[in-house]
């Protein structure tokens, strides 16, 4: 199609076809100005998006990470969610499932709630996790046999099932929690963890052979995907106040999967355990303390 020139049927396609598009965003942008906690999701999930953006950035101007910096930062990303999943997720989630007195209600049935919430989360995750073909920068391909994808798409499926759970838990955030300080809270704490992230994407596919400038657009396209899980997490909560601890726990499964199955296993795997863990346990009382100060 594109080793010649279009004719005027296919140009008149491709019109059409962009037209549809711009509609349904058109339709799309309509609905999420005119949810107020889906708004703010879609703010909050583009805030990380820019984070990762920024992150990716530095790796036009300068060499590649140490594999010991790598590690750490790795690790610190990995301690931003963890207590995202206890301070912004599970314990606001308790608190809405005690509140919709789901399972007979009280203390047990809410724990019953949020524990089948996070393992359906983590199931799902691993669900995704084991059909898309992707491919890690360490561990290399899953999934389903990738047949002819190019490489570089193996490494954007890797980096959207990734970042989607955190997307989730910006949007379930949002419409979760009572007023907007504790999940501007969420949101800063994921922004913050997406800069170092941003900046590792970036320099693994530089270092896996990729252009400069490839790299960096890749890495900050990466993070795109953080505003569509946002918008999609904040509008299944807010159609159902009886949904709120459901998606509060799916999100903090998620993010527990992903933090177990891929960020710890890529930070230790090189011989660098200690400062892995050291920027873990950094980044998991950076968290504490944005989320319990804030919120």
């Amino acid at each position: 199609m594109f080793g010649r020139r279009l004719s005027v049927a296919q140009w008149l396609g491709l019109a059409i076809l962009a037209l549809g598009a711009m509609a349904m965003i058109a339709d799309a942008w309509r609905f999420i100005d005119s949810v107020p906690a889906v708004r703010a999701a879609f703010v909050g999930g583009a805030v990380a998006a820019l984070a990762t953006a920024l992150g990716a950035l530095p790796v036009l101007f300068s060499q590649r990470l140490s594999d010991r910096i790598q590690d750490t930062l790795f690790g610190f990303g990995a301690g931003v969610m963890l207590a995202a999943c206890a301070f912004s997720l599970i314990i606001p989630g308790l608190a809405a499932a005690q509140a919709t007195a789901q399972f007979g209600g009280g203390q047990r049935g809410a724990s019953l709630v949020i524990g089948l919430a996070v393992l359906l989360g983590g199931a799902t995750i691993m669900l995704i996790d084991r059909v898309v073909p992707h491919e890690h920068f360490i561990k290399g391909r899953e999934g389903q046999s990738p047949g002819k994808l190019r490489r570089t798409w193996l490494f954007v499926f890797a980096i959207a099932l990734h970042n989607l759970p955190e997307g989730l838990a910006i949007g379930v955030g949002y419409a979760g929690n009572e007023g907007a300080v504790r999940a501007n809270a969420l949101a800063i704490g994921i922004a913050i963890q997406d800069v170092p992230e941003g900046l590792v994407v970036a320099v693994a596919l530089l270092a896996a052979g990729y252009g400069r400038l490839w790299s960096v657009f890749i890495g900050a396209a990466s993070g795109l995907i953080e505003p569509v899980g946002a918008v999609l997490g904040a509008a299944v909560t807010s159609h159902s106040h009886a949904l709120l601890p459901w998606g509060l726990g799916f999100a903090a499964g998620a993010m527990l999967f992903v933090i177990s199955h891929e960020i710890i296993p890529e930070s230790h795997r090189k011989g660098h355990e200690r400062f892995a863990t050291a920027g873990l346990m950094i980044g998991f009382v950076l968290m504490m303390v944005l989320d319990t100060a804030l919120g």
